[in-house]
């Protein structure tokens, strides 16, 4: 056997002496794809009264239980500190507790915490991001191993990215204003630099990268603003990058199968506001100085447009700025597509390798989930859209949850055991078929809104509501 083939055997050994172990690693789970180890049969039917394991009260957060053999993790957040949580995941009590002082983020979207970021680990340690503090390590035990501080990043409506881990590296991308935008990459076990890519161009976003490998490589894979952008997992560099995406606030995380990358994001695209709306905005200019206030403009706070203009962050919108922003915003494109495998290209990649796209059933914050060759997509208002995969053809477009299953929808779908899990903020869990129709198992309420996206693990699914973290599941 050659050293090329013995270096690449050994560096499955991690992955392989823990193949049995009930784990959900990060958001979304294995490479933030929403998909359950193959065995995992969680409940259909549940709720307060019904398959609850335990009920544990947590501070506040909107981020997801990451989930490694007996431990749970968890960030939250109480006052002025950002907290991480180990809790047994047999009963669900809280083990202990990390503490570090962060500021309050600058930007706050009302239904964001600072505790949006979900904890990521390797079975070794686990590994958590708190804006306005940086990046952390601790042990199982929550023995802090390695720190590294950050600046505290203007994101427009609070930060919403998760870290990762791949190949011995800790990836965050932290997308911000003011051309500060950058993914980097640490030595999970020291927590040393090992790269930082600047991303000068893209604007605040919310995303978690995804890990494509291919044959040229393991490449971290990153939608953004304007574009998908790939940089070499083991360097940094950018290889390729592709149009295709709003210009602001993307929040779908992307989704890999059959040798392709999904994508979607809702925006104005080319249908935003032109000169003649600016004009009108500027109507509300009380004292006539070419800027406006906050107090002058208050319907530019919604969903941080206001912030989002603000380029300097003087606390004044100019002219220029708004203009600036709705061109930017022109700019962007929408919709869910397919890119194919770029191959050797580099670059800017052509229209030609996006294989299909449509425009029909478009989330703003959930991302999609792809089981047995289709991709399905939960709305806002309880609505379900699904599409073949391979082919982009529509299968069944919005099509309604229905009963109490309606409300935003900002926690991503889950599946296992053929079956889609989506969470309301009304506290509706519904289980739906993962087939060519819409079938619906089960509506389950639990008692409490639900922003965070669930985890699934150990025959169980773990939900994080506005004040506690349930389990429902067979004893």
């Amino acid at each position: 056997m050659s050293s090329r083939s013995l270096l690449f055997l050994l560096s499955f050994l991690p992955v392989l002496a823990f193949a049995d172990v009930p784990s959900w690693p990060q958001f979304r789970g294995a490479n933030g794809q929403g998909i359950a180890a193959a065995s995992e049969k969680p409940p259909v039917e549940f709720g307060p009264d019904q398959r609850l394991l335990w009920k544990t009260a947590v501070p506040e957060g909107v981020s997801s239980p990451s989930i490694w053999g007996d431990r749970i993790f968890l960030t939250a957040a109480s006052g002025a500190q950002q907290l991480l949580l180990g809790l047994n995941r047999q009963d669900g009590k809280i083990l202990w507790r990390h503490e570090v002082p962060a500021p309050g983020p600058a930007s706050l979207h009302r239904t964001n915490s600072p505790a949006a970021a979900t904890p990521a680990t390797d079975g070794q340690r686990v590994y958590a991001y708190h804006a306005g503090f940086g990046l952390l390590a601790c042990d199982f035990d929550g023995k802090e191993v390695w720190r590294f501080p950050m600046e505290a990043p203007f994101v427009v409506n609070g930060s919403g990215t998760s870290p990762i881990v791949a190949d011995g590296k800790v990836i965050l991308v932290c997308d911000q204003q003011g051309g500060k935008s950058f993914v980097l990459a640490l030595d999970a076990e020291t927590g040393r630099q090992a790269w930082l890519t600047p991303r000068p161009q893209a604007v605040s976003a919310y995303t978690t990268p995804v890990i494509w490998r291919r044959e040229g490589g393991a490449e971290v894979v990153v939608g953004g603003s304007l574009r998908v952008t790939s940089y070499g997992l083991t360097d940094g560099k950018e290889r390729w990058a592709a149009g295709g995406l709003e210009g602001v606030s993307v929040c779908p995380t992307p989704v890999l199968g059959d040798g392709r990358l999904y994508l979607m994001s809702r925006s104005f695209g080319g249908s935003a506001p032109g000169p003649s709306a600016v004009a009108g905005m500027f109507l509300a200019d009380g004292d006539k100085d070419g800027r406006l206030t906050r107090q002058e403009a208050p319907f530019l706070e919604k969903d941080g447009v206001f912030d989002f203009m603000d380029q300097d962050r003087d606390g004044l919108v100019s002219g220029d700025e708004a203009n600036r922003a709705m061109e930017w915003t022109r700019l962007g494109d929408y919709g869910l597509f397919a890119l194919k495998d770029p191959g050797a290209a580099s670059g800017l990649l052509s229209g030609d390798f996006t294989v299909w796209k449509h425009r029909s059933g478009i989330a703003k914050v959930a991302s999609p989930v792809l089981s047995d060759g289709r991709l399905f997509v939960v709305q806002d208002g309880g609505m379900v859209t699904c599409t073949d995969a391979a082919t982009g053809t529509l299968i069944f477009e919005r099509e309604r949850l229905g009963g109490e299953a309606g409300g935003d929808y900002f926690a991503s779908p889950v599946v296992a055991d053929g079956r889609i899990y989506v969470c309301s903020t009304r506290g509706v869990v519904t289980v739906l078929e993962a087939g060519p129709s819409l079938k619906i198992l089960a509506r389950n309420a639990v008692g409490e809104p639900v922003l965070a996206s669930p985890a699934l693990a150990g025959n169980r699914i773990y939900i994080r509501g506005a004040s506690h973290l349930l389990a429902f599941g067979n004893p």
